[in-house]
């Protein structure tokens, strides 16, 4: 496959893996298959503090990629380095799956409250900063679909974690929600904070990305600084970066059609019950990986 970036070498969303500096999130030959079917295959990348988007269509490894830099999901062969997170000092890793099983019976702030002891965190700034101050002492199970999105992208920023993965947090929610949603992840990504968020929200992208990784069928089809990418593809906006990058991808053999065992698994996946990528989902207890 030929894989574009921003830089020379390996594909990355912040800098080389070989070299790269030391509070990077490095993601080395990764591979993880379901089924003996790769879902990620041989991913290299490198998430520095910022804002990281990662998009692709359904079934490339999206959540999987995000499930990994969790932690919830162990990669068959390759690793991956969090500096920031495993040096001992105790800080930990957000983390908002596709879905959220909160447990019923507890308001808003009782729910964030319990995990805010747990990461020295306060509960009333994390529900201002999504918006859900009036909803505090609401029970979980009377919000929306879309407040409880917004109470798990809370719950995962309790603390200030030097690394957020948000997998679809905009997901299910209508435009001024979406637009809540990735401002909250663009505002706690700091230059000691890294956010990596999946999305098919192209616009927010364009809006509020610093940096990019597309996937196409479990591989990098182009990653790195989101103007950059812009510049090297010829193209204004993401849209267009997408489009230009999904076809590379299909010329060099990554497609459905091209690989027949993926687009197999891809259907496996779907009757298995996967989520909006296509990916297995991961239980998570709560929402965060503390």
């Amino acid at each position: 496959m030929t894989e574009r970036s921003s830089t020379e070498g390996t594909p990355d969303a912040g800098s080389a893996v070989d070299g790269a500096k030391p509070d990077r999130v490095v993601v080395d030959d990764l591979t993880r298959t379901y089924g003996g079917v790769p879902v990620l295959d041989s991913v290299s990348l490198a998430f520095g503090p910022g804002l990281t988007v990662v998009i692709g269509p359904n079934g490339s490894g999206k959540s999987t990629l995000l499930g990994a830099l969790a932690g919830t999901v162990p990669p068959i062969t390759g690793e991956i380095r969090r500096p920031n997170v495993e040096d001992g000092s105790g800080k930990s890793i957000g983390y908002l799956p596709q879905r959220v099983p909160f447990r019923e019976g507890f308001t808003a702030r009782e729910t964030l409250a319990f995990y805010a002891r747990l990461v020295d965190g306060d509960p009333d700034a994390a529900l201002a900063s999504v918006g859900l101050s009036d909803a505090a002492d609401r029970p979980v199970e009377d919000l929306s679909g879309g407040m409880q999105r917004l109470l798990g992208i809370a719950q995962a920023m309790l603390g200030d974690p030097p690394l957020v993965v948000l997998d679809e947090p905009a997901s299910g929610l209508d435009p001024g929600m979406r637009e809540r949603a990735f401002r909250t992840a663009a505002a706690h990504a700091t230059d000691d904070v890294t956010v990596v968020v999946s999305t098919h929200n192209l616009d927010l992208v364009d809006a509020h990305a610093d940096r990019v990784v597309m996937l196409a069928r479990g591989r990098v089809a182009a990653a790195g600084d989101l103007d950059a990418l812009r510049d090297e593809y010829g193209v204004d906006t993401t849209t267009a970066l997408y489009e230009a990058a999904g076809r590379d991808a299909t010329l060099s053999g990554t497609d459905d059609d091209a690989d027949p065992a993926r687009s197999g698994a891809a259907a496996e996946d779907k009757r298995n019950g996967p989520g909006d990528d296509g990916d297995r989902d991961v239980h998570v207890t709560g929402v965060s990986e503390r």
